[in-house]
């Protein structure tokens, strides 16, 4: 019977060990690109306390994640929001993004952004 008792603790001690080590899955965006991608280019931007992104457009889909603070996103003909630390984002291409501003006054923003080229593009550009 020793036995029998002794193989049941070690097969809960594997199981418990098993259970300790699973990997946990979080969806965070899921969106439909509208082009085929070639090449990523990522970046880290930091942007100062109240510092606020001119209005522009991306000529690639953008993907991003704020790593720290709060962002005040708008893309043109959606409301605003507020992207905060651990959100993630989708620029389209060729969309104007009317706000990605630092929501803090005291704190740096701090995202990380993928962009998803198909050619040779620019990443960003400024709208007058």
């Amino acid at each position: 019977m020793k036995p029998f008792i002794i193989a049941i603790l070690i097969l809960n001690s594997v199981v418990i060990m098993a259970q300790q080590k699973t990997i946990s899955r979080k969806e965070l965006l899921k969106t439909v690109l509208d082009q085929s991608v070639k090449s990523a280019e990522i970046q880290e931007i930091t942007m100062a306390a109240g510092q606020g992104a001119p209005k522009h457009l991306h000529p690639c889909p953008v993907l991003g994640i704020i790593k720290s603070g709060e962002a005040v996103f708008q893309i043109e003909g959606q409301e605003k929001v507020i992207l905060h630390t651990g959100d993630a984002f989708y620029e389209p291409k060729n969309v104007n993004i009317l706000h990605f501003d630092n929501a803090s006054a005291e704190k740096p923003l701090i995202f990380t952004a993928i962009y998803l080229k198909e050619g040779s593009e620019e990443n960003i550009k400024f709208i007058k």
